[in-house]
């Protein structure tokens, strides 16, 4: 059942959003990023999710749980065919409704921004093989090399042999941010199992705390005013929730439409604003 969810809009919302709505505003691009979902299974069977909160210096979403993810960086475009496993450019491209390039971005940056946050690499030595841990010295050096935008993912994986495992990642949905927003983002969710043996850590400057949280627990930590989400957030956990297991979710992505989603804005009666979007439960 498909059913309308809304968002009330913090006060410091309101002017943008009222002269958005009036057209005395001009909209910003969207500019291409990448989240991932990191899932797990728990020795006793419970599914969970990684979330981190963002640094409340960080202008977009700053303070707030989120998966780990950022913009598409112009390095994100040259990677090589040699370091590339599973479904090609052109295949994402199909399931997203993007340029090639663009999904080979996006790809890209999904794998480069899970490292970047998290230490999680997804790659192996070959297509069928995974990276064993990515915990030691020479790795950390080479994840803030990444980071800094030193060193290519592309240029890491071919230094060490290894190819990114396109085909451990899922499409589950595409958001894009609201017309109001001074930086908007047409973000690709993906969804992906932690690797075995491999651990993600608190390790970015740009986040300020990591939990892995079973869905149905971190929204009622968002209920009770534990926590804080934006909307592309906390409707992944709600759809991820409804799934036993990370093999599952996975078998689910397969067939999701990944159609944009933008939420909408209404004013309420005493002229608060809240943004509106459908939700599958």
């Amino acid at each position: 059942m498909r059913v309308f969810e809304a968002f009330p809009a913090p006060a410091e919302w309101s002017e943008r959003i009222a002269d958005h709505l009036a057209g005395r505003l001009e909209t910003a691009p969207a500019r291409l990023a990448a989240t991932v979902v990191l899932l797990r299974d728990t020795p006793g069977g419970v599914l969970e999710a990684y979330l981190a909160k963002r640094a409340t210096t960080m202008v977009f979403a700053g303070g707030r749980y989120a998966f780990p993810g950022g913009r598409v960086d112009p390095l994100d475009t040259e990677i090589a065919p040699e370091v590339w496993a599973g479904p090609s450019p052109a295949w994402w491209a199909a399931r997203f409704g993007c340029a090639e390039a663009d999904a080979r971005a996006l790809v890209c940056a999904a794998v480069r921004e899970t490292f970047e946050e998290t230490g999680v690499l997804l790659a192996g030595p070959s297509p069928d093989s995974l990276v064993a841990s990515t915990s030691s010295a020479d790795w950390e050096a080479d994840r803030l090399a990444v980071e800094a935008h030193e060193l290519p993912l592309g240029a890491l994986l071919a230094r060490r042999g290894l190819v990114l495992r396109t085909d451990l990642l899922a499409g589950w949905s595409r958001w894009v941010t609201p017309g109001f927003e001074p930086r908007r983002y047409d973000t690709a969710f993906f969804v992906a199992v932690l690797p075995a043996g491999q651990t993600a850590r608190e390790v970015s400057g740009e986040t300020e705390g990591m939990l892995w949280a079973p869905p149905a627990k971190a929204l009622a930590d968002l209920e009770a005013g534990l926590v804080s989400m934006l909307p592309p957030t906390l409707t992944t956990l709600h759809e991820i929730g409804r799934h036993r297991d990370a093999a599952s979710v996975l078998a689910a992505a397969a067939s999701r439409p990944l159609d944009p989603i933008e939420a909408s804005v209404e004013k309420a009666a005493d002229g608060t604003y809240a943004l509106v979007w459908s939700l599958e439960r």
